[in-house]
């Protein structure tokens, strides 16, 4: 600590000069293909033909297999995996040999995974201004933690043009003090110092006591009060207010540990020690399978050695600081062969670790799962969490509450994710509005979910673009304590005990569903965001991949599902449709175990469907139950399916009710009890 105290570290000039070209990501391929051929583009906003390309995920900016290099060559990558209109037009080393400093894309721009693969990337091949209609919050976070700058505002590109200088200001401009000074500094690790140097101290929040959301009251909890005695708590935040808030938990798996551990030992050393690794878990749970689907193309330019040594350094890691690894397990009798892990992380702390009025980072997009647990719970890019190992805290700037109400009597074979598949196509959220903020789940229909069932909602706030999903304590919240972690059930309830909102909170905006309205649904290929109910598709969708598992839909009642729907075949005959692969995979070996005392493995195995052990897996193409071509149809219960993140052919998102039914129809199907 002492050698980083003696560092200098200044800002920048206030005055940003970019030399280099634009590239402007349109849904065009040849206009793609131009620009990386050296012409420029003349880009007119208003010219039809050159409508930019909206919905760039993370996983278009750096495909999964990039994410198994975690240095500067990530470079040679970048936009490899990008679609425009069915075509990728961004070859390797393409960006990296064009001379851009500027990138320009439509809305919600970044969304998806939170990997800091893609903004470093895109820093690795000369970008270092990001412009679109909107931009995705952890993508945003991402790229001003690493240095680079991000608007909003179009004009920049005449000045860049021009060549003129840009005032640092207009990337600062409307920003909260803390992510102004981040911007000035070039990052975030540049101002982490500046600030335990004590050159720079956050701003005092002096928000009044009043009304709170429940994620206000837990950021008001965690706040750090007093940066020199760690103190925490104060009155009460309201949005907008921007602080530090101290963790409860820190997690990383093998995709993200890697490149902070590089971080870690390049800026603060090899020899330092992280803070308090107790309260800080590694998991191996990305890439497990890997071994049994990377294509021949790549297992011949060695990318299989690159991806085994995201493990081996996470290990390494782990060991020299004493951190807990939820690792891999044994290997299957052929000795290179995976076999699965022993949990996916965001399950694995919902399940194990968290409690409510926690405040649990992540490195995935989808650690809000353990907004179940009434926790705020968020996912961080790789530079905050090895700064997060050096201080514990991370920044926040307090976001704007959506309350999401789920009215009426559900149902029968209506789900969770039903329940999300309609608030992905609700106008607000499909339009980009919940960007950044916070969705709080409640109204009866929710209160009668299980816990299980809630945390399908919280997951899922990931790809409604919002900063996490929270849901109030209450019984429920208590018997899975007591039931998964043998806590009493009073002293469940005691911890329990104020994890709710304020009865006069304020809301950003309300959006009421009535959930005896809907019937199942599916999301077209594409994005999650295309539901539509199942009984409305014009025309049979035969399939050939039913894939049942993921952090979204391994779970307990996710099994449940999958096992009534199966046994119901079989008492009629009934077996996973000809020409059909079901995938069953669990979100971790306790799931499985509590499956074995149920007999639903032996329910699964009758039926035809072949069962998967815990890892991300084919969420990320990386497990069974990837499609191989781009004519082949899955219909999966995981949480999104943008082009390519499940192999090249069409994905159509279910509940696990309706995945079951369609393995065994053949086809996408409602499941109808007892029909």
């Amino acid at each position: 600590m002492s050698e980083l105290l003696s560092r200098t570290i200044e800002r920048r000039p206030t005055q940003v000069s970019l030399s280099g070209r634009i590239l402007y990501l349109t849904e065009d391929p040849a206009l793609v293909r131009s620009q990386l051929a050296g012409k420029d583009l003349d880009w007119d906003a208003n010219d039809l033909s050159q409508v930019l390309r909206d919905n760039i995920s993370t996983d278009e900016i750096t495909p999964g297999w990039v994410c198994y290099y975690y240095d500067e060559t990530l470079g040679q990558f970048v936009y490899v995996g990008l679609t425009c209109r069915d075509d990728k037009p961004v070859g390797e080393g393409d960006v990296a040999r064009g001379g851009y400093v500027v990138s320009v894309a439509g809305k919600r721009r970044g969304k998806g995974s939170s990997r800091e693969q893609s903004p470093y990337a895109e820093r690795a091949a000369g970008i270092r201004l990001v412009v679109a209609e909107n931009i995705e919050r952890i993508y945003r976070q991402n790229c001003i933690n690493l240095g680079i700058l991000t608007t909003t505002d179009f004009s920049v590109l005449d000045k860049v043009k021009s060549g003129e200088s840009i005032p640092l200001s207009l990337f600062t401009e409307g920003e909260d003090e803390i992510t102004r000074e981040i911007i000035e500094y070039g990052g975030l690790f540049n101002y982490n110092i500046a600030r335990l140097k004590g050159e720079t101290v956050p701003p005092q929040i002096v928000t009044a006591a009043r009304p709170m959301t429940l994620a206000e009251k837990i950021f008001a909890a965690r706040m750090v009060a007093d940066a020199t005695t760690g103190r925490t708590g104060i009155p009460a935040v309201q949005p907008g207010d921007a602080g530090f808030v101290r963790t409860d938990i820190r997690f990383s798996h093998e995709y993200v540990t890697p490149m902070a551990a590089a971080f870690w030992e390049t800026f603060v050393g090899e020899d330092a020690k992280v803070t308090d690794p107790a309260s800080i878990y590694f998991f191996r749970d990305h890439l497990t399978f890997l071994d049994q689907v990377m294509p021949q193309a790549q297992r011949d330019r060695g990318l299989l050695a690159v991806a085994e040594r995201l493990a081996t350094k996470q290990a390494e890691f782990a060991s020299r600081q004493g951190i807990r690894l939820h690792g891999e397990l044994p290997r299957g009798e052929e000795a290179t062969r995976s076999s699965g892990s022993e949990a996916i992380c965001h399950s694995k702390i919902t399940q194990d670790y968290a409690l409510p009025g926690q405040i649990v980072v992540g490195s995935d997009s989808h650690t809000p799962h353990t907004g179940a647990l009434a926790c705020v719970a968020f996912g961080i890019g790789t530079t905050d969490v090895f700064n997060a190992w050096l201080t514990k805290d991370v920044r926040v700037k307090v976001p704007p509450t959506v309350m999401a109400e789920f009215h009426g009597v559900r149902p029968p074979g209506l789900t969770a994710k039903d329940f999300m598949l309609a608030l992905l196509a609700h106008p607000y959220v499909k339009n980009g509005e919940a960007i950044g903020k916070i969705v709080e789940y409640a109204g009866e229909a929710v209160a009668a979910l299980s816990l299980d069932e809630r945390a399908t909602m919280t997951n899922m706030a990931a790809e409604v673009g919002a900063f996490t999903g929270i849901i109030g304590a209450d019984e429920t919240t208590a018997r899975f304590l007591s039931e998964n972690r043998g806590i009493p059930l009073e002293a469940a309830l005691a911890l329990c005990a104020g994890w709710t909102a304020d009865a006069d909170a304020t809301y950003e905006t309300v959006i009421r569903i009535d959930v005896a309205a809907l019937s199942p649904m599916v999301a077209l290929p594409g994005d999650p965001g295309n539901g539509v109910f199942i009984r409305d598709l014009p025309a049979p969708v035969p399939i050939e991949i039913a894939y049942g598992g993921s952090c979204t839909a391994g779970k307990k009642d996710d099994m449940e599902m999958y096992a009534t729907v199966l046994a119901e075949g079989l008492a009629r005959g009934e077996r996973v449709a000809p020409g059909v692969t079901f995938w069953i995979q669990f979100g971790s070996q306790e799931v499985k175990e509590w499956c074995r005392e149920k007999g639903y493995l032996e329910v699964f195995e009758k039926a035809g469907a072949k069962l998967i052990e815990p890892s991300c897996g084919a969420c990320i193409a990386a497990g069974p139950g990837v499609s191989t071509q781009r004519d082949q149809v899955t219909v999966s219960a995981i949480n999104r399916n943008f082009p390519g993140r499940s192999g090249p052919g069409k994905m159509y998102l279910a509940s696990p009710y309706v995945v079951a039914a369609s393995a065994l129809a053949g086809r996408v199907v409602e499941w109808r009890p007892g029909g």
